[in-house]
């Protein structure tokens, strides 16, 4: 068994659990999490991303590795949350990791600066603004 096959079947529970596909908010939490809307699950992401870091800063000074790793597993799933709500899922990224691989970080960041320069000039000059 494979990691694309967990988050495969993690991903197809939480599909199962959308309001359209039946899923019950009164019986499943990721059903009610989708069933609030993205300031619930959005909100949990803020939350376990924080716990993240206090767990990874707690290592520094001693602690085991598994509450880092559950608090991540907690992010990840949260995260795969976010992504079906909004009609994406984690092949998706990992596709997108895919297609990072190898490059540069600073040069990808400073592609997607000069993109985003770019386009808001293009923008601008659209709507005859000035910037």
């Amino acid at each position: 068994m494979t990691s694309e096959d967990t988050l495969r079947r993690l991903t197809d529970v939480i599909e199962s659990r959308k309001p359209a596909a039946g899923g019950d908010p009164g019986a499943s939490y990721v059903a009610r999490l989708l069933a609030r809307g993205p300031d619930a699950f959005l909100k949990k992401i803020g939350e376990e991303a924080t716990e993240v870091v206090l767990a990874a800063k707690d290592m520094q000074h001693g602690a085991s590795k598994e509450a880092l790793i559950a608090e991540m597993a907690d992010l990840w799933f949260h995260s795969l949350i976010a992504l079906a709500y909004f009609g994406c899922s984690a092949q998706d990224v990992l596709e997108e990791l895919a297609r990072r691989e190898g490059r540069s970080g600073i040069e990808e960041k400073a592609l997607r600066k000069a993109l985003a320069r770019q386009a808001e000039s293009e923008s601008t000059r659209s709507t005859g603004a000035t910037p």
